[in-house]
């Protein structure tokens, strides 16, 4: 049964051109991409890396103080950011490295920032398209770096022949090439009729993530992909769709945690993963000890990793396993070992709050994004249990978290009557083309503008 369209559209103007341009490029650089491998080589934080930033950070606060009038009406989502970071501060009080925990304290700010300009400027199917682009460009460099550069686009010595394109590890283009195929299938699932850039973008970056050959990243890509895709076969559907769409998630859902609680060992055996997670489950027993000592604090933001022989503890962690860990590879044990426990409830209260709020509006907003925030958030998740990504202080993953948290707390703008779309190629349609087919003031508001 095909869809009805609604009676009425929400009139969300595209930021200007020079606006996501800028964005554009500050996501790729909180993604990584290229400045690393060539500024820092030997993934440690140089004085070029930070002085790369400089610019990036002035273009953000300029982004800020530009939009302020659309900033204010995200008063939750301002009050979330001061929390973290308030927190992330404080614990330069009883952090084992005061001048790293207060650097990077500074970047957090900031990124949450942009964060929180990306939620309130980049409404509805705005955001997803952005993406969309930006990872196809950064899809686009990392083949080129493959094939032209492959000392640089080719693992050489670990995980030799598999790709990392722009970056250090084959995992962070298997998790930026996620966000960038989740966001190109949002866009396919919404009603904006252009279709050719998402499917070419969809295809490409699926096909990066299944080169990397990552384990995380691919389910990533199969839950992000499965909810967008299971949302809109839903709103397609009839009433006996969705009760058995429903129903079969459940199914499902209830045999694989049953299948994982009792052959757990054999399925990653089947996967071709070692059942310790390649040695990860021997890093978070020895990380849980050291938290043991400091549950309630941590040991300070961005202060527990340091340099071989700067860090206590980490190199405590180091000679236990028996190898130069370079972070937890699991983003609530690092939480827990920054800021402890209140650091890490409060991460999750707000996941869950933040998953709540996006549900109870996916008919709504959901449907005029193609169901990006639901597949994003669902990804996330997944990665957060593999990789250190939750309060990073340059990390694109957590950006938008805090951006769909923003575009979540957000009041819808006003609606007017118009068609879905334009028949003909284009964008949705603006507000003076829709005041254009009603000139004899038959316009009237669907929802009072709030």
């Amino acid at each position: 049964m095909r869809e009805s369209r609604p009676d009425a559209v929400l009139i969300e103007p595209a930021p200007s051109l020079w606006e996501r341009v800028i964005c554009g490029v500050i996501i790729a650089m909180l993604t990584g991409a290229l400045i690393g491998p060539v500024f820092a080589p030997l993934q440690e934080e140089t004085p070029v890396l930070r002085l790369v930033w400089l610019p990036a950070y002035a273009a953000i606060v300029g982004l800020l103080l530009f939009r302020i009038d659309r900033l204010w009406r995200a008063w939750p989502a301002v009050i979330v950011i001061v929390a973290l970071v308030g927190l992330a501060f404080a614990s330069r009080y009883w952090s084992i490295d005061f001048a790293t925990t207060m650097r990077r304290v500074i970047a957090l700010a900031i990124s949450c920032g942009f964060a929180l300009y990306l939620g309130a400027v980049f409404r509805g199917p705005h955001l997803p398209r952005l993406l969309m682009h930006t990872s196809l460009v950064m899809a686009v460099g990392s083949l080129v770096m493959v094939f032209a550069f492959p000392a640089i686009g080719v693992h050489q010595l670990d995980n030799a022949g598999l790709w990392r394109g722009l970056w250090y590890e084959k995992n962070q283009m298997g998790a930026v090439m996620v966000i960038g195929a989740t966001a190109a299938a949002a866009c396919l699932a919404s009603p904006d009729p252009r279709r050719l850039l998402p499917a070419i973008s969809l295809i490409l970056a699926s096909g990066l993530v299944l080169a990397t050959q990552s384990k995380t990243s691919l389910l990533c890509l199969l839950v992000g992909l499965g909810l967008i895709g299971g949302f809109w076969a839903l709103r397609r559907g009839g009433p006996v769709v969705t009760v058995a769409a429903v129903w079969g998630a459940v199914v499902l859902a209830g045999a694989g945690l049953w299948l994982w609680d009792s052959h757990s060992v054999e399925l990653l055996e089947a996967l071709g993963k070692d059942p310790s997670l390649t040695g990860r489950t021997d890093i978070w027993d020895s990380l849980m000890r050291k938290v043991a000592d400091r549950p309630w604090t941590g040991y300070g933001y961005g202060a527990f990793w340091g340099r071989i022989g700067e860090s206590v503890p980490a190199d405590w962690v180091r000679k236990e396993t028996g190898w130069l860990v370079p972070s937890a590879h699991n983003g609530w044990i690092d939480l827990l070992v920054q800021l402890g426990w209140p650091g890490t409830i409060l991460v999750g209260t707000l996941m869950v709050v933040t998953a709540v709020v996006t549900v109870l509006r996916s008919m709504g907003q959901g449907v005029r994004e193609g169901w990006w925030a639901l597949g994003f958030l669902a990804a996330f998740f997944v990665l957060s249990l593999s990789e250190s990504i939750l309060m990073a202080h340059q990390g694109l993953p957590w950006v938008l978290f805090l951006a769909t948290l923003t575009r979540a707390v957000l009041p819808s703008p006003a609606t007017v009557p118009a068609p879905l779309v334009e028949k003909r190629r284009g964008a949705y349609q603006t507000g003076p083309r829709i005041v254009s087919q009603y000139p004899h003031g038959s316009q009237r508001r669907a929802f009072p503008v709030r």
